[in-house]
């Protein structure tokens, strides 16, 4: 499977833009590397990369060239995959692109629930929120995707959706500690940590106060909610997280829970997803089958 090589060669340098960087990762030297790819080209008749001053950028046939190498390294770990079931001993490679708010808590216990049973089987998890979860789908860089609040969805294949109530994040000194359910308009007398606006939970809140004429103005925005979470822990703020972001018992991070009334603020939704006409591998179809299982069982 020698073209199987040269196919991933050609697809590091592809994502790098550098036959450098590429062969420096792929721990061959760069004029060895280079051989490889004018051999391909020569056998494809034509230039797959334009070669510049600081790199390389794929040619139209390489662009075409790229889409078929992702499609067969994809088949040929699904044939890998296949065949190890056949020995009834799971094998194979998971690569996951996850919304950050699932990242914490939720998939490190489904990938270890999976791992107990298949131990042989390997995980790449990438965080992606929203959009740029379907382009690793649509890069074959992801097998499956777990998204809150997706946006395009025009080549994602829906597996599973589930509503996931938003709760206020609070130290358990906070004044709102004690209480059961809030409204989105309580916590707004109290200083915000809010995640930045290209997240859903972000858009879910701000579509609320739109609706309600509120002034949601945060005293701390970040793109990390681990920040978000650690800053609401030390006083006065109040964050948000979804239901499947929270840890079963936040108390060891001196915090508490308190569910934002459904009623005054709509759950948002968690997509599983593949791309659209992909067959996936054997291990990824069954993780896949298992996370399903699991959101939709609450």
């Amino acid at each position: 499977m020698r073209h199987l090589q040269d196919y991933y060669f050609f697809k590091t340098i592809a994502e790098t833009g550098s036959i450098r960087k590429a062969a420096k990762s792929l721990t061959i030297t760069s004029t060895a590397l280079n051989r490889r790819i004018l051999a391909l080209e020569k056998e494809l008749g034509t230039e797959v990369f334009e070669r510049l001053p600081k790199g390389v950028e794929l040619s139209a046939a390489g662009e075409v060239f790229l889409h078929h190498v992702r499609e067969q390294l994809t088949d040929i770990e699904k044939v890998k995959s296949q065949i190890a079931d056949l020995r009834g001993e799971r094998r194979g490679h998971i690569s996951i692109a996850c919304s950050q708010a699932l990242l914490p808590f939720f998939l490190p216990n489904q990938i270890n629930q999976y791992s107990n049973l298949h131990p042989h089987v390997t995980f790449n998890v990438q965080r992606r929120d929203r959009k740029a979860a379907e382009q690793e789908l649509i890069n074959m860089n992801a097998d499956i995707a777990v998204v809150f609040e997706p946006v395009l969805l025009a080549d994602f294949h829906i597996l599973s959706v589930s509503k996931q109530p938003t709760y206020a994040i609070v130290s358990k000194d906070h004044e709102l500690a004690g209480k059961d359910i809030i409204k989105l308009s309580e916590c707004l007398e109290y200083p915000l940590a809010l995640p930045t606006k290209e997240y859903g939970l972000r858009r879910i809140l701000d579509k609320k106060a739109d609706r309600a004429f509120y002034k949601l103005k945060p005293a701390i925005e970040s793109d990390s909610f681990e920040f978000l979470r650690y800053k609401a822990s030390l006083g006065k703020y109040i964050t948000f997280q979804i239901e499947v972001g929270l840890p079963e018992d936040l108390s060891f991070m001196n915090m508490t829970a308190i569910k934002v009334d459904e009623n005054d603020l709509p759950p948002g939704e968690v997509y599983v997803g593949q791309l659209k006409g992909r067959t996936l591998p054997v291990a990824a179809a069954k993780f896949a089958q298992q996370l399903v299982t699991t959101l939709e069982s609450g």
